[in-house]
C-alpha cells in the first residue's frame, strides 16, 4: 500500500509538471476574469501566453517550440473554422482577433501539445505496437469529420470504435520513480480526454471561450465533450509522435 500511494504522488508530481504551462495559462484566466487590465482581455491573454512561452523557453522547462508553434498555428486554424459555423463563441472584443477568434486561443491547443511533449520526455514513454499509418489515416479523419459533421454525417462513433480497432494491442510504457509502467494507448485517450474535459469546464467557467448553452449564464459542459477531446488527443498524438520519429516507438 505505501509503494502504491508512493507511486501515485509521483506520478502526479510528474503530470503537474507536465501540466506546468497549461497550469500558467489558466492561472491567466482566472486573474484576467477579475483583475483590471489596460487593455482588452483577450489582447492581454495574448501578451501574457507569449511571455509564458519565452519563459519557458529560456529556462528550458519547454524544448520543443517548434512543434508547440505547429499545434498553435493547427489550432487557430480550427478555432476559426468552429466559430464561424457557431459551435462556440469568443464574445468580448479584441484588436487581436482574426475571424472574430483571438490569438490567444491558439495557445489553448498549443497547451495540450505541450503537455503531450512534456510527457513524453518525463516520463519517458514507449510505444509498442505503435500502427503509425492507420492511426494517421484515423486521426485525420477525426481533424476532418469535427468540421464535415455541420454539414455532413457525423462519424465520431464509428471513428471512435476504429480508433480502439487500430490501437489494439498497443501499449504506452512510462516510468514513474525507478519502475516501469503501461497501459493500454486507447485507454491514454480516454483518461487525457476526461481530464480535458475537466479543464473545459475551469476555462468556460473564466470565460476562455462560450458554448451557445452557457450564453445566458454559465453551465457545465456536456460530457460527450469527454469523446471528442478523446479523439481529438489522438491527433495530438500522432503529431507528437511523427516528431518523435523512431524514438519511442518500436
Amino acid at each position: 500500500m505505501r509503494f502504491l500511494v508512493a507511486q501515485l504522488f509521483r506520478f502526479a508530481w510528474a503530470e503537474v509538471r507536465a501540466c506546468a504551462f497549461a497550469g500558467a495559462l489558466f492561472g491567466g484566466l482566472a486573474v484576467s476574469a477579475v483583475a483590471p487590465l489596460p487593455v482588452p482581455r483577450y489582447d492581454a491573454l495574448l501578451v501574457y501566453a507569449v511571455t509564458l512561452t519565452v519563459v519557458f523557453r529560456v529556462l528550458r522547462w519547454e524544448t520543443e517550440t517548434g512543434t508547440i508553434a505547429g499545434f498553435h498555428l493547427v489550432g487557430l486554424v480550427f478555432e476559426i473554422v468552429k466559430v464561424r459555423l457557431g459551435s462556440w463563441s469568443y464574445p468580448e472584443e479584441a484588436y487581436t482577433k482574426v475571424l472574430g477568434v483571438p490569438l490567444y486561443s491558439g495557445f489553448l491547443y498549443a497547451a495540450v501539445g505541450g503537455y503531450v511533449c512534456a510527457a513524453w520526455r518525463i516520463l519517458a514513454l514507449r510505444v509498442v505496437n505503435y500502427r503509425a499509418v492507420p492511426l494517421t489515416f484515423v486521426a485525420v479523419a477525426v481533424y476532418v469529420n469535427f468540421v464535415t459533421h455541420h454539414w455532413w454525417v457525423d462519424l465520431r462513433v464509428p471513428l471512435a470504435i476504429l480508433l480502439v480497432i487500430v490501437t489494439w494491442g498497443t501499449t504506452v510504457h512510462f516510468t514513474v520513480g525507478v519502475h516501469r509502467h503501461r497501459m493500454p494507448l486507447s485507454l491514454g485517450f480516454f483518461l487525457t480526454g476526461f481530464f480535458l474535459w475537466l479543464a473545459e469546464n475551469i476555462a468556460t467557467y473564466f470565460g476562455a471561450w462560450v458554448y451557445p448553452h452557457q450564453r445566458e449564464a454559465w453551465r457545465l459542459v456536456h460530457a460527450d465533450k469527454i469523446g471528442a477531446w478523446a479523439l481529438l488527443v489522438s491527433v495530438t498524438f500522432v503529431i507528437v509522435a511523427a516528431v518523435k520519429g523512431r524514438q519511442r516507438l518500436v
